[in-house]
């Protein structure tokens, strides 16, 4: 399942670094605008604990996290919905993503020069919002005018089409995120088609200085109030600490250095399970002697979509599935111990996969 989120923000908030430190990837970082031009691209692994317990239980030959594509996209400027800076390019790149994490400079510091002169970070999200509301609108109106003569002459099907994108339009015209346009459950698939930039959630990342990373700082508290009255969520990081932690290969090495700044783990950590969490996304795990895995699934998926994930064959040809609770299988320590025990469960198709769930399907094609 590629799913991927997109890093955005103005140029020089810190989102190269950060990518560094999710991927160790070395794209480029420069204080400079545009230093990143084409997206680099991070395959990362998911932190779970789970994972970890489930290999020490069962011991296997490999192990398989979960992974979330993070993509590391280039700076925009004012005027990028209208091809200025890198626009184009950028509009491009964070269509292809299904989630956002908007970085946002929330650190004062005389050394790393600001596109626009001084360090505001809700005017910085403003900027990037314009600009993806623009290139929204230009979208909808285009949709607008392809299906208007249908929905005059009684086509339903079109007339449903216009009155959401006539909802939508509206609100970007006032500039509001396509993202909050409320919309019927029936309106999704349609809403989803447009691919609207501002219609992706949204996680805003606040980079902050070594002496905010454990509390924030007013420029974050600002961000928080503006996320809540969004119903988006905000995390705070230090993008150079976390390239300081990147740097220590041993672990104890890097617990006393959290600890020394008060934090429990790393930011990277936090970020990359809020960016799984914004995608509505949830593990369930195979685990036996050849192989401890996880994979991804969507919130609500059922058995037979949990088991196509693995393969199609194992969704077309699903007979049943057998299901056991996490808790039960650490509790008790092995597979035949839980079956003793009676609480493995055998589930049909109308099963709703449970985060955290062991699974083992049966199937025939």
């Amino acid at each position: 399942m590629a799913l991927k989120c997109g890093i955005v923000g103005l140029p020089n908030v810190g989102k190269s670094t950060l990518f560094n430190c999710l991927s160790n990837a070395k794209a480029q970082s420069a204080n400079f605008p545009f230093c990143t031009i084409e997206p680099n691209l991070g395959v990362i692994n998911v932190p779970d604990e789970r994972l970890e317990r489930l290999v020490d239980i069962v011991q296997p030959q490999s192990t398989v996290p979960t992974t979330v594509e993070i993509v590391d996209i280039a700076g925009l400027v004012k005027g990028a919905s209208k091809g200025e800076g890198l626009g184009n390019k950028f509009l491009a790149n964070i269509r292809e993503t299904h989630a956002i994490l908007h970085v946002l400079r929330c650190f004062e510091d005389d050394n790393i020069v600001h596109v626009d002169g001084s360090v505001d970070p809700i005017r910085d999200k403003e900027v990037i919002d314009t600009e993806l509301q623009l290139k929204d609108l230009e979208t909808v109106e285009t949709r607008l005018q392809k299906v208007a003569k249908q929905a005059s002459i009684g086509d339903k099907d079109a007339r449903k089409q216009v009155d959401l994108y006539e909802r939508v339009k509206a609100a970007l015209e006032q500039g509001i995120s396509a993202r909050a346009v409320e919309r019927e459950d029936s309106e999704e698939p349609l809403f989803q088609e447009m691919q609207l930039l501002t219609g992706k959630p949204v996680l805003y990342v606040c980079n902050v200085e070594e002496a905010a990373v454990v509390d924030g700082n007013d420029h974050v508290a600002r961000v928080r109030a503006m996320a809540e009255g969004e119903g988006a969520g905000t995390l705070i990081i230090g993008a150079g600490i976390e390239a300081d932690i990147a740097e220590l290969e041993d672990a104890e090495e890097r617990e006393m250095f959290l600890a020394d700044i008060g934090l429990k783990e790393a930011g990277v950590a936090k970020l990359i399970r809020s960016a799984y969490s914004l995608l509505n996304l949830q593990t369930y795990f195979t685990a036996g002697e050849k192989e401890v895995r996880a994979w991804t699934v969507k919130e609500g998926s059922t058995a037979p979509q949990a088991a196509g994930v693995i393969h199609t064959d194992f969704e077309k040809g699903f007979i049943r599935a057998e299901v056991m609770k996490y808790a039960d299988f650490v509790a008790l320590g092995s597979e035949q111990a839980v079956k003793e025990s009676g609480k493995l469960s055998v589930e049909g198709k109308e099963y709703i996969v449970q985060d955290g769930d062991i699974m083992h399907f049966r199937f025939n094609v």
